[in-house]
This record gives C-alpha cells, structure tokens and sequence, in this order.
C-alpha cells in the first residue's frame, strides 16, 4: 500500500437489512425455561425479524486509490455472502451454520463475521454491527464503542 506509520487510520460503514426467522431454543433446559428465557423468541413455530446490519471496515487509508475499501466491492460481498445467505431465510431451518447453534442476535453476528471475513482484505479491520431491533443492538468483536 505504501503508508507511513503516521497514515491516518479511517473506518468505514455500509448499512444493510436483511428479513429472518428464528427460534431459540436449548434441548437441554425445560420448556418452562426455555419460555421464560427466550419469551417470544422461543416460539416452536419461529417468528421473524427485519435485521438491520452494519458492517465495520477500517484501516489506512490507500494513497493511490483514496480509500480504506471500495464501498461497492464491500456491498457486493456482503450481499453475495451473507444477504444472499440469510435474507427471507428461516435461520434453523436453512442456514448451516446455525444447525447446532442458536440463532441469537450474538450468535447471527459472529456467523456473519466469518461469512465475511475470508472477503475482506486481510490488513483491514472487520467488525458486524447487528440489530435485531431498533433497541437490542449487537457488535462483533466487541473490542470498540463507535456506531455510526
């Protein structure tokens, strides 16, 4: 990339939203605790979220081309990646990566890290920003405080 040691470091965000189902459920806890730990997210028949998503790219900024990362190349792989993945998707029932794993705000946000990780370059930061609601709002990895 050819950046002193004194380049400024810059992050950048692209937003996304993607539609879900889910259950979470533990077999190996009653179905009592199960409801009163999971509420509504415990339902047998799922129940859906409109996911908002942010993904976190920061790094030096490259002096040839002027960026951090494309924004377009980063929409393209988060939509090839994960949004092709789990958009309108029942996440028990259709995405791999949750046959033995609930699907949790935390647990979405780490299968999402390492859909994309292997597409971001190496030198960059990666972090997922994922809200299942407006309120309950989820980071991976947890190591900063800034959201857009």
């Amino acid at each position: 990339m050819g950046a002193s040691a004194d380049s400024p470091r810059v992050a950048v965000y692209r937003h996304e939203h993607f539609n879900a189902a889910h259950r979470i459920h533990n077999p190996a806890m009653s179905d009592a605790d199960n409801a009163r730990i999971y509420g509504k997210c415990n339902n047998p028949n799922y129940h859906g979220h409109n996911y908002e998503l942010t993904v976190r790219v920061s790094g030096v900024v490259d002096p040839v081309i002027g960026y951090v990362m494309d924004l377009g190349e980063l929409s393209s792989q988060i939509k090839r990646h994960v949004l092709d993945q789990l958009d309108h998707k029942n996440l028990n029932l259709d995405v791999p990566q949750f046959k033995n794993v609930n699907p949790t705000a935390e647990n979405i946000a780490v299968v999402v890290h390492g859909m994309l990780r292997p597409h971001v370059p190496s030198h960059l930061d990666l972090h997922v920003i994922l809200a299942e609601t407006p309120r309950n709002i989820v980071q991976y990895p947890a190591d900063i405080v800034a959201r857009p």
